[in-house]
C-alpha cells in the first residue's frame, strides 16, 4: 500500500475532523515526506503507555491510536484480569490539547467492550487517578497525560491491576491486543447510553479521600515553626489538590504564581514545563523571593514530580533530584518503626541511598529506570515480609506514600513541608540536613547531561550510539579504572569506576532524549571539611564527563 493509500484508508476510519483534514492537505499538497512521517510506522506502546506528538497518522496521538490503545487493553485485561468487567477501569486526565476528547474514547471505548468505567468529571493530577486504581480495586486505570513534556504532545498511561504501571510481559500482550484490535472496526458506546446501562461511574468524591488520606499520614507536631511557601503548578493540574493536602495538614501560608496557576496545555510562560528544565522555575523563585518564603516548590503539569528550593547564603538553592531523595528517605526511615523496612531508587539515581539506609538498619536496592519497576518491585518484596518505606528517582520522581503505587509530586510536596518546618524549629533548613547527611556520609556530587534528538528517527539515532559505546566500551574513564560494566537492560549502560564512581548511558524512555548520568564521591575526612570533599568530587565529576563523552562522539 501506497503512502497515499494508507492516508485514505486512515482517513476512512478517523473520528476526528480535524485530524481528518489535516491528512487531506497533505494529500493536497502531495507532501509525501509528511505522510512518510506519519505513515513511517506506530506509535509504541510500551510499560509507559503511549507518549508522542498531537496529530494525524499512526505515530501520532489522536483519537484513532487512542481508541486502538483503549480497545487493545480492554481485550487484554478481559483475558488475564478476573472480574474485569465490573472491577472496571479507572480513568483521567490532564489539561493538555485534547485530553478530554481522548478520555471520552477510553469510556466509549471501554464501556462497548463491556468494561466499566470509573470517571472524574474534573482534571486530576495523575497520583489521584493511581490513587482511585488502588482504592477502588480497579482492574486497570488510564491517565491521559503527558507529564512534563513539551507543549505539542500527548500520552496514555497505563496501571495494572495492582495500581501500579505496567511491565513487561504485560506490555508486549498489550501491544499484540492493540494490533489486532487496529486492523478492524472499533465499537463504540455512547457515553449517554454507558452511563444509563451504569457502565459510568463518576468518582469526584475520590479526590477529596485522596486528599484526606494523604494529608493525615502526617503527625501533627506542636513544635513545628511556621512555614512560608511559594508555590507554582506550571500551567498543570496539581494547584488545587496541592493547596488542599497542605491546608489540612495545617500549612495555610502558600503563595502561588498567578500567572502559571491555571490549567493551561499551551504552556504560555515556559518552553518546557519541567521544573528540571533551565528557566522553568524562575517566576516562582522570584515569587519566593518576594513573599520572603521558607520554602519554594514546583509541580510538574500532571503532578507527579516536585522541585523545591531553599533560601540559603546566595538566594533561593535548588536542591537536585538525589538531595530530595535522599533527605525524605533519611527522614521516613528515622520516623518508622516498621518492620524490615525497605528503601529502593533507580539504578540512574545517587548511590548515597545506601549508606543512609544501612544507617538506619533498612534494606536498599536499586531498580531499572522508572517508578514501574519500583513499584512492582516493592509490592514483590512486601510479599517477602519487607515493609516499603520509600523510593526515587534523580529527575524529581518520590513515592513517599504506600497509597499511590507510583511517584507522587503532591505527598512528596507534603513531606517536604513538613520537614523543612520542623527543621526551622531547630533554626536549621534543608540546606544544613542534606549537609549533615554528606558530612556523615560522604559527598557524592552528581550531573546528567541531555542530548535532544528530534524527528522520527531520534529513537534510532539514539540506540546506535549505545551500541557504538557496547561494542567499544572504555577500560578506563577520566583515566580511572573501569572495574565493572553492567547492562540492567538492552539500552542502559552502566560504568563503576574504582574508588566509588560511576557513569551511565541510557536513551530516555518518554522524552527524545539521550541521557548521561555521572556520580563522583568524595570523602569527608575525619576533620569534617566538607568543603574539600566537594570540590574534589566536582572536579573529579567534571574530569569523568568530559572524558565519556568524548569517547561517545568518536
Amino acid at each position: 500500500m501506497s503512502v497515499l493509500d494508507a492516508a485514505r484508508a486512515w482517513m476512512e476510519r478517523d473520528p476526528d475532523p480535524e485530524t481528518r483534514a489535516e491528512l487531506q492537505a497533505l494529500i493536497d499538497a502531495n507532501d509525501l515526506a509528511a505522510l512518510e512521517e506519519r505513515f513511517s510506522g506506530t506509535l509504541e506502546f510500551g510499560t509507559a503507555g503511549l507518549r508522542g506528538l498531537l496529530g494525524a497518522g499512526p505515530t501520532r496521538m489522536n483519537r484513532m491510536t487512542v481508541s486502538q490503545a483503549t480497545a487493545g487493553l480492554c481485550a487484554w485485561l478481559a483475558k488475564e484480569v478476573p472480574d474485569a468487567a465490573i472491577r472496571g477501569l479507572c480513568v483521567g486526565r490532564d489539561a493538555r490539547p485534547n485530553s478530554d476528547v481522548f478520555e471520552q474514547d477510553v469510556v466509549e471505548v471501554a464501556t462497548a467492550a463491556g468494561i466499566s468505567t470509573f470517571v472524574f468529571t474534573e482534571l486530576v493530577p495523575t497520583p489521584v487517578l493511581a490513587f482511585a486504581s488502588l482504592r477502588l480495586r480497579a482492574a486497570g486505570g488510564v491517565m491521559i497525560t503527558a507529564s512534563h513534556n513539551p507543549p505539542g504532545y500527548n500520552g496514555y498511561k497505563v496501571y495494572a491491576e495492582n495500581a501500579a504501571q505496567i511491565i513487561p510481559p504485560s506490555d508486549a500482550a498489550i501491544a499484540s491486543e492493540i494490533a489486532r484490535a487496529a486492523a478492524g472496526p472499533i465499537a463504540r458506546l455512547p457515553r449517554v447510553q454507558a452511563r444509563a446501562s451504569g457502565l459510568v461511574r463518576e468518582i469526584d468524591a475520590v479526590r477529596a479521600e485522596y486528599v484526606a488520606a494523604i494529608a493525615d499520614e502526617v503527625k501533627p507536631d506542636p513544635d513545628r515553626a511556621p512555614l512560608r511557601i511559594a508555590y507554582t503548578a506550571l500551567h498543570g493540574v496539581a494547584e488545587r489538590t496541592l493547596r488542599a493536602v497542605l491546608s489540612r495538614a495545617g500549612f495555610d501560608d502558600v503563595h502561588s504564581v498567578a500567572e502559571q496557576a491555571a490549567p493551561d496545555g499551551r504552556f504560555p510562560t515556559v518552553d518546557f514545563p519541567n521544573p528540571e528544565e533551565p528557566g522553568a522555575m524562575d517566576l516562582v523563585l522570584a515569587l519566593g523571593a518576594e513573599v520572603d518564603a521558607d520554602l519554594v516548590l514546583a509541580n510538574d503539569p500532571d503532578g507527579d514530580r516536585v522541585a523545591v528550593a531553599v533560601r540559603g547564603a546566595e538566594g533561593f538553592q535548588v536542591l537536585s533530584g538525589n538531595d530530595v531523595g535522599v533527605l525524605l528517605a533519611d527522614d521516613l526511615l528515622r520516623q518508622t518503626d516498621a518492620p524490615r523496612p525497605v528503601v529502593l531508587s533507580t539504578i540512574v539515581s545517587s548511590p548515597m541511598l545506601g549508606p543512609v539506609a544501612a544507617s538506619h538498619g533498612a534494606r536498599w536496592e536499586q531498580t531499572l529506570t522508572g517508578h514501574k519497576w519500583i513499584q512492582n518491585r516493592a509490592l514483590e518484596l512486601e510479599r517477602e515480609g519487607y515493609t516499603y518505606i520509600f523510593g526515587y528517582e534523580e529527575a524529581l520522581g518520590y513515592a513517599a506514600s504506600a497509597l499511590v503505587r507510583d511517584k507522587d509530586g503532591i505527598s512528596a510536596a507534603l513531606r517536604l513541608a513538613d520537614l523543612a518546618s520542623r527543621l526551622k524549629a531547630e533554626g536549621k533548613t534543608l540546606l544544613d540536613a542534606r549537609d549533615a547527611l554528606w558530612r556523615k556520609h560522604g559527598f557524592f556530587a552528581d550531573r546528567q547531561v541531555s542530548v535532544r534528538f528530534e524527528g522520527p528517527g531520534a529513537q534510532l539515532k539514539m540506540r546506535d550510539i549505545v551500541e557504538r559505546v557496547r561494542a567499544n566500551p572504555p577500560k578506563r574513564i577520566a583515566g580511572i579504572r573501569v572495574v565493572r560494566i553492567s547492562e540492567p537492560d538492552a539500552t542502559v549502560l552502566v560504568f563503576d569506576l574504582e574508588g566509588g564512581h560511576r557513569a551511565m548511558l541510557r536513551p530516555s524512555g518518554t522524552e527524545p532524549k539521550l541521557k548521561y548520568y555521572f556520580y563522583a564521591l568524595g570523602r569527608v575526612e575525619k576533620n569534617g571539611d566538607l568543603d574539600a570533599a566537594k570540590a574534589t568530587a566536582t572536579l573529579l565529576l567534571q574530569r569523568i564527563a568530559d572524558d565519556f563523552t568524548a569517547q561517545d562522539e568518536r
